[in-house]
């Protein structure tokens, strides 16, 4: 009998569904992790939200465990990589609460502009301040939305109907899809000073942890509102409070927070600010939604072998697998490089397969790196849903094959066109399994990819190598490789630097100044 755990608070329908399946269920909500490690033992599946906890140790004692399934869209709760290491699916359902997300944005947005909480506080209070709340008119301002993807779109939506002028900053927004939404494309520095109101509905990454600081608010307009139904920590809390406090920022509105249930929150208290608790997905329609989704995706996992919206792993079967997993780590590899290099909005993606990656399954292949194309900025992206997210955002994705090797026995080329051109990445297996860089923009250059490397591009001239030695040398910064390509002599040239450690913005910044270095980046892999 196929078993599965209920860890959190889902709407009943997604238990009548596993019983439907025939899947024996069992409904323990409130759990610590200590105490869900102690009663997940025995279970085929768990089902959660956002409250249960699936630490590494949750997930070891769950010896049965084939599958976790999150009722919603972040696995921030779930230690993902514990459960890949132990061949366990995660699964999530990423579009579930788009739509009522969204509407608590424009809720928000209205709450800003008319001041509706203080108002409700002071006129049950036995007040009568009509003239102390004097709000602004929706119509005719700008709206500024960071992340147009599933979410931010809908927003876009609803706030052209009330009339406003919406902006939008989104690496992957092309300008069909902005022209279909009807919204004006801009870079994130003309955003700030634009917009009347500003709305983030980005993930949280690397990139986009604390876009929202010091520095973006000095370029905001004097008035400016913010609303924040994301991540908490997409906002630096102190500089919001700084700029609250000299007057840029009127008023903001918080729905997330980098600590749930916060704790000592700086802006609480304040009367410019409206706080709510994570109530984003909140709705009867959105916890029906995703908890119908997440159990009829794990039923479906569990009884049929069908893979929906996993974010750990792509759809391969169980006969493809070994002869495919060096081909989709060599894609992934391949696409995020390219997402870490190219610069401007995606428009077209073309994979090429020549020699012996021409005869397999690409399709997993392909999604991988559209995967690694897309998570250097989307955290939900995976092999599964990554198709999907390029085809919402406008980026043609074309596939090439060619059964005949050239070079190399076997060959996977990343062809991937932005706005200020076009950029290619190949990439060939060396010993059958051994992923390797062969080819950037036409130049040849031979590479391992590695957890922390230096990329440039330079004029081919001699200093290059000696000052970035010199440099990590006074840094303390070891270096592990250092592969080298050009187009020719004096001409452009490429470098591709392996370190043990992280380097410093303060050391970017003189590598930057070397003569002859026209573009240096930190790339993680």
């Amino acid at each position: 009998m196929v078993k599965v755990l209920v860890a959190d608070n889902l709407s009943p329908r997604a238990v009548e569904i596993f019983k439907t399946r025939g899947i024996e269920t069992d409904v323990k909500i409130g759990l610590k992790p200590d105490e869900l490690k102690a009663a997940v033992n025995g279970y085929d599946g768990l089902a959660v939200r956002s409250a249960a906890k699936v630490t590494a140790d949750v997930i070891a004692a769950g010896k049965n465990l084939k599958v976790i399934g999150r009722a919603g869209i972040g696995v921030d709760n779930i230690d993902v990589n514990a459960a890949s290491a132990r061949g366990i699916v995660v699964m999530n359902t990423p579009y579930g609460n788009a739509i009522t997300t969204a509407e608590h944005t424009i809720g928000l947005l209205f709450s800003l502009a008319r001041q509706i909480p203080l108002a409700d506080r002071s006129t049950q209070a036995g007040k009568w301040e009509r003239n102390k709340f004097v709000g602004v008119e929706l119509t005719g301002k700008t709206l500024g939305v960071i992340g147009a993807g599933n979410i931010g779109s809908i927003v876009c939506e609803r706030a052209l109907a009330l009339k406003m002028k919406v902006i939008a900053y989104d690496p992957y927004l092309s300008p069909e899809r902005a022209a279909a939404l009807g919204v004006e494309k801009v870079e994130l520095d003309e955003l700030f000073p634009r917009a009347d109101f500003v709305t983030i509905h980005t993930p949280l990454t690397d990139q986009t942890r604390g876009i929202l600081n010091a520095a973006a608010f000095a370029k905001m307009k004097k008035g400016v509102r913010i609303i924040n139904c994301a991540r908490g920590e997409l906002i630096v809390e102190a500089d919001l409070k700084a700029a609250i406090e000299s007057g840029k920022v009127v008023g903001a509105a918080i729905d997330v927070y980098p600590e749930e249930p916060p704790k000592n929150y700086s802006l609480f208290g304040m009367d410019q600010v409206v706080a709510t608790p994570h109530l984003g997905a909140s709705t009867t329609e959105a916890q029906e939604k995703v908890a119908t989704q997440i159990a009829e995706q794990m039923s479906d996992f569990l009884l049929d072998g069908a893979v929906t919206n996993a974010v750990n792993m792509p759809s391969v079967s169980a006969e493809e697998a070994p002869k495919l997993r060096p081909y989709i780590r060599l894609a992934e590899l391949l696409g995020s490089l390219a997402g870490q290099v190219c610069e401007g909005g995606i428009q077209r993606v073309e994979i090429a397969f020549e020699g012996h990656a021409a005869e397999i399954n690409t399709r997993p292949i392909v999604a991988s790196a559209l995967k690694g194309l897309l998570s250097v900025f989307m955290e939900n992206a995976n092999p599964v849903n990554a198709p999907i997210l390029a085809k919402e955002r406008g980026i043609a994705v074309t596939e090439m094959k060619r059964a005949t090797p050239g070079e190399y026995q076997t060959l996977i080329r990343l062809l991937v066109c932005t706005e200020q051109g076009e950029r290619t990445f190949s990439g060939s297996l060396f010993g059958g399994d051994k992923p390797r860089i062969v080819e950037m923009d036409g130049i040849r250059l031979e590479a391992e990819l590695a957890p922390r490397m230096l990329f440039t591009i330079n004029e081919d001239k001699p200093g290059i190598i000696g000052g970035i030695g010199a440099l990590f040398g006074k840094a303390g910064i070891n270096i592990a490789t250092f592969h080298l390509g050009r187009a020719g002599p004096g001409k452009k040239a490429l470098a591709l630097c392996s370190v043990d450690v992280d380097i410093p913005n303060e050391v970017m910044e003189h590598v930057r100044k070397i003569p002859s270095v026209m573009f240096a980046k930190v790339l993680r892999f």
